[in-house]
């Protein structure tokens, strides 16, 4: 028998691989650990737990509301767009979230896929194993633009904490950092600019804000119109921000001149997907790992097993509340 409260993780697979250390988290709590869970199973899965950890299986206001137990909701995760945030709050069920974990993997990625773009990396590499480096004329091919950061002008969209490690990154490389404006503010302030008069002049766009009803689909058609043609967007916070068939559509008019993407709406996507399609031009897709790396998804296990602790301990931290209705 053991004093602990009982925890129920529902998607472990998509946090760990076998190769992390649960032992922080054993230490709080008595978990059930399930690899995945549909949503037809999430009511019964969770239905005498005290505490949920999920990464992105959906806990709607029916599954909150079955769950009598239920005090304490870990999203493994900063994003909590999964969560009903009001029918956890009118159940009195705390929700925390995990802020900061994974801001070096996600900054590396970002200028991984930037500096892939830039260098037309993907496209070299290839032409190097099919034989036509090998047929030049030359000791070197240029088939490719091939483009310096430095000395460019970074826009981001979302100025927290991953935003703010981009921006260090990118004035390293000798970039000019604009930050837009906060969407719906009604006010600009004087650091500030409004996205659509930040669009003309940025060389790459990051985007970092969160999923909300004011950013779904905040970057469209219209919004990649006043883009540069040779401009690059990155998107590695939430796919829904960007019209993905738009994005398409734009690359392949040359409307701009390319976009790295980590994540789509939805995940995973379906094969027929607009941004899988392989007739876009340099446009690379990874499937949402730019949060992934090892060291980051460990730092993910200890946040939550210290969201749990200090929430036994009466004082819950990262707290998530849900807004005005």
């Amino acid at each position: 028998m053991t004093n602990l409260p009982r925890g129920v993780m529902l998607d472990r697979a998509s946090l760990d691989t076998g190769d992390l250390d649960l032992g922080p988290l054993h230490a709080v709590a008595d978990w059930t650990l399930h690899e995945a869970t549909a949503p037809e199973e999430v009511t019964a899965a969770i239905a005498d737990a005290a505490i949920v950890i999920t990464n992105k299986v959906v806990l709607d206001a029916e599954a909150i509301r079955s769950a009598p137990r239920l005090r304490l909701i870990c999203v493994a995760a900063t994003g909590y767009n999964n969560i009903d945030l009001r029918a956890a709050a009118e159940r009195g069920v705390v929700v925390s979230n995990v802020r900061g974990y994974a801001t070096p993997a996600v900054v590396q990625h970002v200028f991984a896929l930037i500096l892939a773009l830039s260098t037309r990396l993907r496209d070299y590499a290839g032409l190097a194993v099919d034989g036509r480096w090998s047929r030049s004329l030359h000791f070197c091919r240029l088939d490719f633009p091939i483009r310096e950061i430095s000395g460019k002008t970074l826009g981001i969209v979302g100025h927290g904490e991953l935003g703010r490690g981009v921006a260090e990154v990118a004035r390293a490389f000798g970039m000019r950092v604009l930050i837009a404006a906060r969407p719906g503010a009604a006010a600009v302030p004087e650091d500030r600019i409004a996205l659509h008069d930040l669009l003309p002049q940025v060389d790459v766009l990051s985007i970092h804000t969160p999923l909300t009803d004011r950013t779904r689909k905040l970057i469209g058609a219209h919004e990649l119109a006043l883009m540069k043609a040779d401009a690059l967007l990155i998107n590695t916070a939430r796919g829904a921000i960007v019209d993905g068939a738009a994005l398409a559509d734009a690359l392949r008019q040359r409307l701009i001149g390319g976009a790295g993407i980590d994540v789509v709406d939805p995940e995973p996507p379906p094969p027929d997907h607009p941004l899988l399609a392989a007739d876009i031009p340099n446009l690379i897709v990874t499937p949402h790992v730019a949060w992934a790396s090892h060291e980051a998804r460990q730092r993910l296990v200890d946040e939550m097993a210290a969201n749990v602790r200090d929430f036994l301990a009466g004082r819950p931290r990262n707290r998530i509340e849900a807004g005005p209705a």
